[in-house]
């Protein structure tokens, strides 16, 4: 089964290539369609932090893999399943994060700590409620902590 969601934003700024790390301080604008009445967002600004899900718009349908492949190609870590991955190489090619609110003016609405490209296509916006995130223990396998140290290091800590 398929199924469409309106795009109803933009990302604009931030990031202008693909990156594994450094995502940490990186601004960015997530633009609403205009058709959207400023008032959609009115209360927002309230939020720490809000929830958006987009599409990996630079991803090729041909780059799916489905199969069982190492993490960022890493030998010393295991294969994993397809929907073990965050990346483009899943079916929906789709992105989640939980970027830091910065502030809202008019139909932008302005982030940090944001792994999406300037010029990715939102599909959802939403405050984050820290109420339904994870309930109970959190955990995961230790290749997940030893592959992404710098996933939210500062962009002025690459090399």
């Amino acid at each position: 089964m398929k199924f469409e969601l309106p795009q109803i934003g933009v990302v604009v700024g931030g990031h202008t290539a693909v990156q594994d790390d450094y995502h940490g301080d990186v601004r960015a604008i997530i633009r609403l369609n205009d058709e959207y009445p400023l008032e959609s967002l009115q209360g927002l600004e309230e939020f720490s932090h809000v929830q958006v899900v987009w599409k990996m718009h630079l991803a090729r349908p041909e780059d799916i893999e489905l199969r069982a492949r190492s993490p960022r190609g890493n030998s010393r870590w295991p294969a994993t399943g397809t929907f073990v991955h965050r990346n483009h190489r899943r079916p929906d090619q789709v992105g989640i994060s939980q970027p830091r609110l910065l502030g809202v003016e008019g139909r932008d609405v302005h982030v940090t700590d944001f792994d999406a490209v300037d010029g990715t296509p939102v599909l959802v916006l939403a405050p984050w409620f820290p109420v339904m995130g994870p309930r109970g223990e959190v955990h995961v396998p230790a290749w997940v902590d030893e592959m992404t140290p710098r996933y939210w290091a500062p962009a002025s800590e690459r090399p």
